[in-house]
């Protein structure tokens, strides 16, 4: 933990977190051991960050969400409110045989988030899935499969309606092409999904 984090008296982040510089953790949220909380992130109150996660720099963990390990979370991404990042693929509280499940019985599977994007409150990211860079997940929707870089994903299950560029504005085609109303940035369609065209 550095000191220069800011740490309310009511949560819970267990002395071997690692803390980064400027970071904010707020009411009742709880970090778990050997969490990584990077610099400059907030992790809003009631918030759940599991054990051994990695959160980048910048990242924002909004109210009551909950990002069960070992989910990999990279620079700049939102996770809403009451949004979930899952762990387990065939959840069971008990085993076959009828005993209490315990951690030698399941194999966790983690979420991906890469930098920049957008998980809107409420959504269900099912692991293992990766949601790509600069992509918005609507709220309340369900992912259950890969999202590109910069698609827009709504629904239960999720589908995809569009393209957002990187200030989250919805792309307008244009020819080949694909056009932020807001910042007039344009992109092209690649391998993962759209990629911004080089300046000039």
């Amino acid at each position: 933990m550095t000191s220069s984090a800011r740490i309310a008296a009511t949560a819970d982040v267990d002395d071997r977190a690692t803390i980064g510089d400027g970071a904010v953790v707020w009411h009742l949220a709880q970090v778990r051991e050997d969490a990584v909380v990077g610099p400059e992130c907030t992790i809003g109150r009631g918030a759940y960050i599991g054990a051994g996660v990695r959160l980048g720099a910048r990242v924002k963990v909004q109210n009551l969400a909950q990002v069960y390990e070992p989910a990999v979370v990279e620079d700049g991404v939102f996770v809403g409110p009451a949004a979930v990042l899952t762990n387990d693929v065939r959840p069971r509280a008990i085993t076959p045989g009828g005993a209490l499940k315990g951690a030698a019985d399941w194999d966790p599977v983690g979420v991906a988030v890469r930098t920049g994007a957008s998980i809107g409150a409420r959504a269900v990211c099912v692991a293992p899935v990766t949601v790509g860079r600069w992509a918005m997940v609507a709220a309340g929707a369900v992912v259950t499969r890969d999202v590109p870089d910069h698609a827009l994903v709504v629904g239960v299950p999720a589908r995809q309606v569009g393209w957002v560029g990187r200030s989250g504005s919805s792309l307008a085609a244009d020819g080949e092409h694909w056009v932020c109303p807001r910042t007039g940035e344009r992109y092209e369609l690649g391998e993962n999904g759209l990629r911004p065209l080089a300046a000039g």
